[in-house]
């Protein structure tokens, strides 16, 4: 008896806690079902589980901006809307073509354009860094660097030294790092870069190392800027195995960019905004968070935009849908997961019902199994409206790219999946220059070369434990 008024007691608490979900949280559909599955299926564990990784963001005034701050990031935007509205007629074809997409975004995430960057493209880990550390030590003033992932390994323990050796000359050096990316990072492991004079932070620490209520809300860009006058964006973290040195993943293929120009100030703006965030900091001019609208000698018209939990829209992905409705012939997709919600899914299959050449790659090889398989289910869905799926053999593929038409490219941070979407962090910048967009798709044609290609009949040949597999991913995809 007492068993049975337990039972119904839990039971009853779930179906509370299932309908209180259902009707105050209005999540996607998809992220709704898979948690309620959860709510029914796993008894009170199941809330445990959602109150560590299922609640909604605070979204008002997450970053605690004062009221001038906002008026003025938002005056900014409105300057900038109104001015190419005026001035669109003059600008080049490709911007006028664009014109839809670039407002977009200033309007949803303040991507302010600048149109003066110059652009290097890095799809080598140790290109990249060894450029990094060059202009690491090339500071003067300030170094301000942020990573989802750094490694206490010798990459890792590298840049480290680096940044010790420029706080002792006086360089400013800000760190942040994000906790769960960053889990191998002990306390002790910056304690000779604070005694330096450099600064470190944590973007939400735990209370309790193995207990971290905001688990699922992470800070998942990476991000450097030097002097505010060079900034690195991309795929890249901190880590031996973004050289291609663990076994498992072999060589590591992934993309990132080097920038200067104004569109600095705008990555430097984020950087900022989620230090403060971070820890307690004296605030700077309001000012900070915008343009210093220096002129340049670049001819790159690039957006910074940034999307997270505390975003009302998901900027990102928006952005991805708009430029793959907005291609006329190709668009080349490169991502380390593909678990796209219906109105992404419903972007791609427009596009290739309208005779574009949507080709998108993927890893051979998983390196989170649950995710590597409903990327799989979700790819062979798109086989039968006529995609092309390439599956990337040399290594681990981890860049996060999109090229439309061969003129307008991204590179980022973003994975496509509900983690990126909607619960983490994430930036990328999208540049409207043909000379960079032909660089990428012709890095992404190369890299084609080192693909097999998942055609129909082979992901119809599959096992029925890989069939098996994919749908329970799937089926948990909303939450992974």
């Amino acid at each position: 008896m007492e068993f049975a008024s337990l039972t119904t007691v839990v039971t009853l608490i779930n179906i509370v806690l299932a309908l209180g979900f259902l009707f105050i949280e209005r999540r996607e559909a998809g992220y709704t079902w898979a948690w309620l599955m959860v709510l029914f299926f796993i008894p009170i564990l199941g809330f445990v589980l959602y109150i560590f990784f299922g609640r909604n963001l605070k979204k008002k005034n997450f970053y605690k901006l004062f009221i001038e701050e906002q008026e003025y990031v938002q005056a900014e935007a409105d300057k900038q809307l109104a001015a190419f509205a005026e001035g669109v007629d003059d600008r080049s074809q490709l911007m006028q073509n664009y014109a839809q997409l670039i407002n977009m975004n200033i309007r949803s995430s303040h991507g302010l354009l600048s149109s003066d960057n110059e652009i290097v493209i890095y799809s080598d880990g140790h290109q990249k860094f060894a450029a990094l550390f060059e202009d690491i030590r090339s500071a003067r003033a300030e170094i301000n660097i942020q990573y989802y992932i750094i490694q206490p390994d010798q990459l890792g323990t590298k840049l480290r030294d680096e940044l010790i050796l420029k706080a002792r000359e006086g360089v400013k050096v800000r760190l942040l790092y994000d906790e769960v990316g960053s889990k191998r990072i002990s306390r002790h492991f910056f304690r000779e870069l604070r005694a330096a004079g450099g600064e470190v932070e944590v973007f939400f620490p735990s209370l309790l190392k193995p207990l971290n209520f905001r688990i699922n809300n992470r800070n998942h860009r990476k991000l450097c800027i030097i002097d505010g006058s060079i900034a690195y964006i991309g795929g890249f973290n901190v880590g031996d195995e973004y050289l291609g040195q663990v076994p498992k993943f072999g060589y590591w293929r992934d993309t990132h960019l080097r920038i200067t120009g104004n569109a600095v100030s705008h990555i430097q703006g984020r950087f900022i905004l989620d230090w403060h965030q971070a820890g307690s900091h004296e605030r700077g001019d309001y000012g900070e968070f915008v343009f210093n609208m220096e002129q340049h000698t670049g001819t790159s018209p690039v957006q910074i935009i940034t999307s997270g939990p505390n975003s009302a829209t998901e900027h990102l992905k928006n952005m991805y849908i708009k430029l793959i409705l907005s291609a006329k012939e190709s668009v080349y997709i490169q991502t380390p997961y593909f678990i796209p919600d219906t109105s992404f899914m419903d972007a791609c299959k427009i596009a290739l019902l309208s005779g574009v050449d949507l080709q998108i790659m993927i890893p051979s090889k998983p390196d989170h199994p649950f995710v590597y398989w409903a990327t799989w289910a979700y790819a062979g869905d798109l086989l039968n409206y006529g995609a092309k799926i390439l599956l990337y053999e040399n290594g681990f593929l981890h860049a996060k790219t999109i090229v439309a038409d061969g003129e307008v490219a991204s590179v980022g941070t973003m994975n496509i999946d509900s983690r990126s979407f909607r619960l983490n962090f994430e930036v990328n910048a999208i540049v409207y220059d043909r000379a960079i967009a032909e660089q990428l798709q012709d890095i992404f044609l190369n890299d084609v070369r080192l693909c097999s290609e998942l055609t129909a009949k082979r992901y119809a040949q599959r096992s029925l434990m890989i069939k098996l597999k994919e749908g329970i991913s799937r089926l948990l995809s909303p939450i992974l």
